[in-house]
C-alpha cells in the first residue's frame, strides 16, 4: 500500500527528515557529480534529492505514483511533477538519461510491469538508481518514518529484481546510519554516524542505493500504452519533453 504524498512531505520537513535527506543525497551526488545536459527523471517521491540537478540537467521531473498522489514541485517556478501510473509513465521510449527511483519499488504491487515501464523510458547508455529500505537496518524496522512501510529488501534481493527486469547492477553502497530518533543529540551527532557507520556497521545502515545499467542484448516484449494514452496522461511539462 502507497503512503499518502502528504505524509512524505510531512516527514521531510522535520529535523529526522532533513537529516535522511542530507544523508542519501550526499551519496546520490558523488554517483552523479555532474548530471549537465542529460533529462533526469524521478520516480516516487524523490523531490527531497532532484533539487541540486535542477540547474545543470537540462530537464528534471518528477513522476509521482497515482495510488500516492502528487504535490506540485518545486515551489518556486513551473510545476515540474506529474502524476503517473506505476506502468505507464508519460514519456516516450529512450528519452531519459538518468532514473532516481526513492520511495517507490518498496510500495508497488505491479513490480515487474512498474521496472519494464523505467526500462522502456531509459536511454540505452542511461543509469537508474534505486534506493530502498535496508531489510536489516533499525529504519525498516520503525513505522515513524516511510523508511518503515513498504517491503525491504536486502542487497541480494534487489539486485535479483533488477537483473530480473533486465538491469545490470553496477554499484552499490548504503546510507542512513544514525538511528531513527527525533533526539537533539542523534540529530546533531548524525555526520558521525554515516562516517563511522559506512566503515564499520554497512549491514546496519538504513538504506541500500543500487545503480543499474540497461540491458538491452535480450530485450522480450514490453506493453506499453499506446501514444494518445501517454500523452493524455501528461502535464504540459512533459510534453515539451516529448517534442
Amino acid at each position: 500500500m502507497w503512503p499518502d504524498v502528504i505524509d512524505f512531505r510531512d516527514f521531510y520537513q522535520t529535523s529526522l527528515g532533513l537529516v535522511a535527506q542530507r544523508a542519501i543525497r550526499r551519496k546520490v551526488r558523488a554517483w552523479w557529480p555532474n548530471l549537465s545536459g542529460l533529462n533526469v527523471l524521478g520516480v516516487g517521491y524523490g523531490a527531497p534529492y532532484l533539487r541540486p540537478f535542477r540547474d545543470e540537467a537540462q530537464r528534471v521531473v518528477l513522476a509521482m505514483p497515482a495510488a500516492m498522489g502528487v504535490l506540485a514541485w518545486p515551489k518556486e517556478g513551473a510545476n515540474l511533477a506529474c502524476l503517473s501510473h506505476e506502468t505507464a509513465l508519460p514519456l516516450p521510449d529512450l528519452s531519459v538519461d538518468r532514473i532516481l527511483l526513492v520511495h517507490g519499488l518498496e510500495f508497488t504491487h505491479q513490480m515487474r510491469e512498474f521496472l519494464r515501464e523505467i526500462w522502456r523510458v531509459l536511454a540505452d547508455d542511461g543509469r537508474v538508481m534505486a534506493v530502498v529500505p535496508n531489510r536489516r537496518g533499525i529504519w525498516a524496522r520503525l513505522d515513524h518514518t516511510p523508511f518503515g512501510h513498504g517491503q525491504p529488501y536486502s542487497t541480494e534481493q534487489i539486485h535479483r529484481i533488477l537483473r530480473d527486469a533486465m538491469f545490470a547492477p553496477l554499484r552499490t553502497q548504503r546510507a542512513l546510519y544514525v538511528p531513527p530518533s527525533q533526539r537533539r543529540f542523534m540529530l546533531t551527532s548524525a555526520p558521525a554516524w554515516e562516517k563511522i557507520g559506512s566503515r564499520w556497521a554497512q549491514p546496519l545502515a538504513g538504506v541500500v542505493m543500487v545503480e543499474a545499467a540497461k540491458q538491452i542484448y535480450a530485450g522480450s516484449e514490453v506493453r506499453v500504452r499506446s501514444r494518445r494514452q501517454r500523452k493524455a496522461a501528461a502535464p504540459t511539462a512533459l510534453r515539451r519533453w516529448r517534442e
